[in-house]
């Protein structure tokens, strides 16, 4: 069988989503699939579950490794890949039956390298469906690309995730794009930065088929030790090699980066005061007075403050 589209699935204790994603997955109506499993050292019955549907469907990969990570697990996941498109898919969400067959005849019949949809989202049973705000069943080109969806990357995070879309494996193997290894925060975006780079052609469906679990607090659970803004500070003082290989100039580089940043402070603001079992309030009261008070954030704030006001309360 010649394989059309390998699926990654990165594996870490998902025992309680895994049969669901498993289903949507085996169930496509596009057969000539791959399902790369890598178990990412999981300590639940994830690799049990996993082996009990490989010996049925021997489309089903099962690689086990000790835990490092889902950057790791999706490199190795990668390099076993076969298929002429590489897909992926996080263990505990799935996807619509026609999801694969979908975006592999839209990708090939527009002759692109990369095809995105939107998604649907699930938290405590209700269901919200994301638009990516980019004009719908067209093709963009080179100059789309660089005029659309470069600042986007730089500006904001919406359209960072990698299971919305399908890459053709030669892009990756050809530029060596893999996803960067010991970052806590941002390696989806910095994959799509590094394969958009080299991306000609890609297509933007008007389909919603990925379903994506939210887990109700997982934000908020222990928002001290996450220390979500170190991670902001770290992307935003980033300076990625392939900007230089863009035709946007460098103060608009810089002042996209800004903007994303402010954004997400006044994000992160809102979720350090949610309260939770974890930290008191105290603790996340000095959080937030530092975050703000830190001097880039100072700094930009004074600098573009007409710019984040826009649309907020």
């Amino acid at each position: 069988m010649d394989v059309k589209v390998s699926v990654i699935i990165p594996v870490y204790n998902c025992e309680k989503y895994l049969g669901d994603c498993i289903e949507s997955l085996i169930n496509q109506t596009l057969q000539e699939c791959e399902f790369i499993f890598v178990n990412d050292g999981s300590k639940d019955k994830s690799e049990e579950i996993i082996k009990k549907y490989a010996d049925k469907d021997e489309r089903i990969i099962l690689i086990n490794q000790k835990n490092s990570g889902v950057s790791v697990a999706r490199n190795v996941g990668i390099k076993k890949a076969v298929g002429e498109y590489i897909g992926f898919v996080d263990a505990d969400d799935y996807v619509e039956s026609d999801y694969y067959e979908k975006l592999y005849n839209t990708v090939k019949n527009n002759n692109c390298s990369i095809v995105i949809c939107d998604w649907k989202s699930q938290l405590n049973g209700k269901e919200s469906e994301f638009i990516l705000p980019f004009t719908k069943n067209k093709v963009m080109n080179k100059k789309d690309i660089e005029d659309k969806i470069y600042p986007f990357f730089i500006k904001e995070d919406s359209l960072n995730s990698v299971w919305n879309k399908l890459y053709e494996s030669s892009i990756l193997n050809n530029n060596k794009i893999e996803f960067p290894i010991g970052l806590d925060l941002g390696e989806d975006g910095l994959f799509n930065v590094r394969a958009f780079t080299y991306c000609n052609r890609c297509f933007f469906m008007d389909y919603s088929g990925y379903f994506y679990r939210e887990v109700d607090g997982s934000a908020t659970r222990n928002v001290i030790k996450k220390d979500y803004f170190k991670r902001a500070l770290n992307v935003y003082e980033s300076n990625l090699k392939e900007y230089d290989k863009w035709s946007i100039k460098k103060d608009e580089i810089e002042k996209l980066k800004a903007i994303k940043f402010l954004n997400v402070v006044i994000g992160l603001t809102y979720i350090y005061f949610v309260p939770n079992e974890n930290n008191k309030l105290k603790d996340r009261y000095l959080y937030v007075k530092n975050m703000i008070n830190n001097e880039e954030v100072s700094r930009n704030i004074n600098i573009y403050y007409e710019e984040i006001i826009k649309n907020k309360g």
